[in-house]
């Protein structure tokens, strides 16, 4: 089997910066997101979207 050669890397850009490896893994609890609310807002490029916790334990996101 042939190897390839490493791709050259583009003139202008960087690499982008990555946090370790286990904070990737690791999920936000919903309880800690919420802290004693029924409702969070995110800004998502630009858009402010509400998270919102049902008394029945789902999540539902809106614009």
């Amino acid at each position: 089997m042939e190897r390839s050669a490493p791709l050259p890397d583009t003139p202008g850009t960087t690499p982008q910066a990555r946090p370790p490896a286990g904070e990737l893994d690791a999920p936000i609890r919903s309880k800690e997101l919420f802290n004693n609310r029924s409702c969070v807002f995110i800004e998502h490029e630009g858009m402010v979207y509400a998270l919102r916790a049902t008394r029945t334990g789902k999540l539902i996101l809106t614009k």
